[in-house]
């Protein structure tokens, strides 16, 4: 077996355990994982998958509300009814999620929801919560 199939291997079975998850916050520390979007597929609700980026540069995880097979004219940034985005306020905020390094740190500008309050980063390579070092963060309305 070559290299290249062991990582395809890996890949799903990373997908698989994907699946199971259940916390918001934790889909989002490892989004890049989740399969992309692909019309004419059949979802299963519940079922995840990443369409483009939220406002941080992050893939953007959106959640399957009902069984359906996707279509063109259902993009899951507009068709509501059939998808959630995970890991975003109402206002489309991006939820805080805890960076793994300085790779998907914040930097200054972006703008993120922690326990129910926005924020905007003050420093660049920000891989502090607004509780852990306030002064890297500043509210925001």
């Amino acid at each position: 077996m070559d290299n290249l199939q062991r990582a395809l291997e890996m890949r799903r079975v990373c997908q698989l355990f994907a699946a199971t998850l259940t916390d918001e916050s934790t889909m989002m520390e490892i989004a890049s994982v989740f399969p992309a979007y692909a019309e004419g597929q059949a979802y299963a609700a519940g079922a995840v998958f990443s369409y483009g980026t939220n406002t941080v540069g992050d893939p953007q995880l959106y959640q399957v509300l009902q069984e359906h097979t996707s279509a063109a004219e259902w993009a899951p940034d507009s068709a509501t009814s059939l998808y959630k985005a995970v890991g975003v306020t109402a206002d489309g905020i991006p939820e805080w999620v805890q960076p793994l390094g300085a790779s998907d740190a914040y930097n200054t500008g972006d703008v993120v929801s922690f326990e129910g309050k926005n924020y905007r980063s003050l420093i660049d390579a920000n891989i502090w919560s607004p509780t852990a070092y306030p002064a890297g963060w500043e509210a925001v309305t």
